[in-house]
């Protein structure tokens, strides 16, 4: 998915709000901007904490009736120096990229894309979907990995069905009760993700990774976490130097996404769609797109970067399937330098 907001602004950080050790990460409602808006609940990036891991961003939709006016109507866009990871509860979306990926997105089936030195992809609700529901999450790539060719890799998990918890590892590894469950999906730094659904009244425990930091967003129900209670829609954080956490449903179903990683120690700088290390790298990629999409001309002034970011036939972006909608125009740069994201220590 696209950041859509017109006028992207940089997130300044501070300490977060505990709980008995939670860190209770507040989301934000965010207007996607465009013809067809659709509001998200984004919980990363924020002033509290930029990253859980090397993910870097999350943001949570639905459920939401699919109407004319109401639908994912994502138009071709770029990405860089990241992964996107789709995981839908409800409904279904049609990706393709420029990469040659044609995929349709269905709950309880990851799609991870890999932008790489850069991809452009879109993403519509499919015609039958009537509620769409999910998440949008984005990886930042370590620098040995962001300026690979761009990727798509699917992968559906088996269920681990467990005392009352139904439980779906989509990348990693992690322990269930007496149950583990790992991810064949490549990534380029230690990461962990899952769905994991509780009947009412269940519990289970979870077999944690200490060198992790971990966050757990509650989508639907209510639940303890370690025995505090995790606000709907929020995202409760877990320093590293957990080997286990406990999830209790409330007398309702309960579903939370489970997402963690060993801290990303690397500096990025990020702004709309691109993931870098310096300003002068997301000017650079602006620059590419708009001229690759015929949006703006290139000027002699402009730089190109180092060959190894740029396809054989030296584009950044590859080319899109033909036939599409337009793509979607990058917002203007702030008249600012875009500063880096550092996490608050654990």
């Amino acid at each position: 998915m696209s950041n859509l907001e017109t006028t992207p602004e940089e997130e300044l950080l501070a300490s977060g709000n505990s709980c008995e050790g939670v860190e209770l990460l507040e989301p934000r409602d965010v207007p996607l901007g465009g013809p067809r808006a659709m509001n998200v609940r984004r919980t990363l990036p924020q002033r509290k904490r930029s990253l859980v891991g090397a993910w870097c961003f999350l943001d949570h939709y639905g459920p939401d009736r699919v109407t004319e006016s109401n639908s994912m109507y994502v138009p071709q866009h770029p990405h860089t120096g990241l992964q996107t990871a789709s995981w839908l509860f409800t409904g279904e979306i049609e990706h393709k990229d420029s990469a040659g990926f044609q995929a349709i997105v269905r709950p309880g089936e990851l799609n991870l894309m890999t932008a790489g030195h850069g991809i452009t992809h879109s993403e519509f609700s499919t015609p039958d979907t009537e509620i769409l529901h999910g998440a949008q999450l984005w990886i930042a790539l370590p620098n040995s990995a962001r300026q690979m060719p761009p990727t798509l890799q699917h992968y559906a998990p088996e269920a681990i069905v467990s005392n009352g918890a139904e439980v779906r590892v989509f990348l990693g590894t992690l322990g269930v009760n007496e149950h583990t469950s790992t991810s064949p999906v490549t990534t380029h730094t230690p990461l962990l993700g899952a769905e994991i659904l509780l009947a009412p009244r269940a519990s289970v425990e979870l077999t944690l990774d200490p060198t992790f930091e971990h966050g757990f967003l509650l989508d639907a129900g209510a639940v303890l976490l370690d025995g505090h209670t995790l606000p709907k829609d929020f995202l409760g954080y877990l320093p590293t130097g957990h080997n286990k956490a406990v999830l209790t449903a409330k007398n309702e179903p309960v579903r939370v996404l489970l997402i963690g990683g060993t801290p990303f120690e690397e500096q990025i700088v990020m702004w709309w769609n691109f993931v870098g290390r310096t300003h002068e790298e997301i000017v650079q990629y602006r620059k590419d797109y708009m001229a690759e999409m015929g949006l703006e001309e290139r000027s002699e002034a402009d730089t190109v970067g180092d060959s190894a970011e740029y396809d054989d036939a030296g584009l950044r972006f590859g080319v899109f399937p033909p036939n599409e909608p337009a793509p979607l125009p990058a917002p203007a740069l702030p008249n600012l330098r875009i500063r880096p994201r550092i996490n608050p220590s654990n």
